[in-house]
């Protein structure tokens, strides 16, 4: 899984970027072929300020590249970035299923106290000898 500061803040701006549906469509669109952010803001009923914004946020996580292109901004998405982003989730599902197993077989094992008789139990027909001693004691 993740081991080092630099890879944890990665994974963080990875996830934090993908956790809006605005900059996950962004993604989308330019994975399938460059566009300009003119072109980008025109399809989402916001201002171009803040398809810029998400933009940015994206080219800080690695999930699109911007070139300029005269007075444009073209935007492209990165298939590399999305292979990590879908290598971090197999991590934490390989994480997670383990956590369950171990979970789980400790809820299927027998619970050791299960087989020792209750205090107030008899053995064999035999009561203990510390229900004798209660009995006595309240006599």
């Amino acid at each position: 899984m993740v081991v080092d500061q630099g890879s944890a803040e990665h994974a963080d701006r990875l996830f934090h970027a993908l956790a809006d549906a605005t900059r996950r469509e962004i993604v989308s669109l330019t994975l399938t072929g460059e566009h300009s952010v003119s072109d980008l803001a025109r399809r989402f009923p916001m201002s171009f300020a803040a398809v810029q914004k998400h933009v940015a946020v994206l080219e800080g996580a690695g999930l699109v590249t911007k070139r300029r292109q005269g007075r444009e901004q073209r935007v492209r998405g990165n298939a590399d970035a999305l292979r990590e982003v879908h290598r971090l989730l197999d991590e934490l599902a390989a994480v997670w299923r383990g956590r369950i197993e171990r979970m789980a077989a400790i809820l299927a094992a027998p619970d050791p106290a299960d087989d020792k008789p209750a205090d107030n139990e008899r053995v064999d027909g035999r009561e203990h000898a510390h229900d004798r001693d209660r009995r006595e004691e309240g006599s």
